[in-house]
């Protein structure tokens, strides 16, 4: 995990033409997604000598999205919590950009229009994303499924485990009879399911990122 945040660090020193704490936004390039770690509190001191001289680094860590524009700047313990939610999805072979876009995505740092005005931005827990992690397991799908499910829709992290995880689960079941095998087809095919939480019955809510309507 430090050699992950380490590398990032780096990514984010050599992309800045001078030498900043808090870079300008980087300008949007398509289909080349990069979240950049600054974490300058981390670094070794004489890592910058000769190219930064004394400058002083304030404790600041930051995440850019060169897709979205969006930046998360995390306090030292936001930043431990958010590191510890990192953790486990480094067992599904993402990369430290993807783990930080996931949990973006999943927490209303980076905009989704899955949320869409919805989801206000909060510091995961580690134990929230361990609970949905392990249900997902429960559904008889293997680490090799997640990580599929989870890049066609990392906002699951961030969904209600009771209300929406479970709920939708159980409405599969009993309406469609959907279950087991069939289930786990369905949810890599349609993993948004598991999100959904409007029925609006033919009578347009325009809440249709999360309708039963595109089921």
């Amino acid at each position: 995990m430090l050699g992950k945040l380490f590398a990032s660090s780096l990514l984010t020193f050599h992309s800045t033409p001078h030498c900043v704490t808090t870079p300008d936004i980087p300008t949007a390039t398509p289909n080349n997604v990069l979240s950049n770690v600054n974490f300058s509190s981390g670094l070794p001191p004489n890592l910058f000598l000769g190219v930064c001289g004394s400058k002083t680094y304030h404790k600041k860590w930051e995440i850019y999205s060169t897709t979205q524009i969006e930046s998360i700047t995390l306090s030292d313990e936001e930043r431990k919590k958010w590191e510890a939610c990192r953790e486990p999805l480094s067992a599904f072979d993402f990369d430290a950009e993807e783990e930080d876009k996931i949990l973006g995505k999943a927490f209303g740092h980076i905009h989704s229009p899955y949320w869409s005005e919805e989801r206000k931005r909060e510091i995961p827990e580690c134990e929230t994303v361990n609970e949905v992690l392990d249900y997902l397991r429960n559904l008889s799908l293997s680490d090799d499924d997640i990580r599929k499910l989870l890049k066609k829709f990392p906002e699951v992290i961030g969904c209600s485990m009771e209300h929406e995880l479970k709920n939708n689960v159980q409405i599969l079941k009993k309406d469609w009879g959907i279950e087991g095998k069939t289930l786990r087809k369905l949810l890599l095919r349609n993993p948004k399911v598991l999100g959904y939480n409007v029925d609006c019955k033919g009578d347009c809510m325009a809440k249709c990122t999360r309708c039963w309507v595109r089921f």
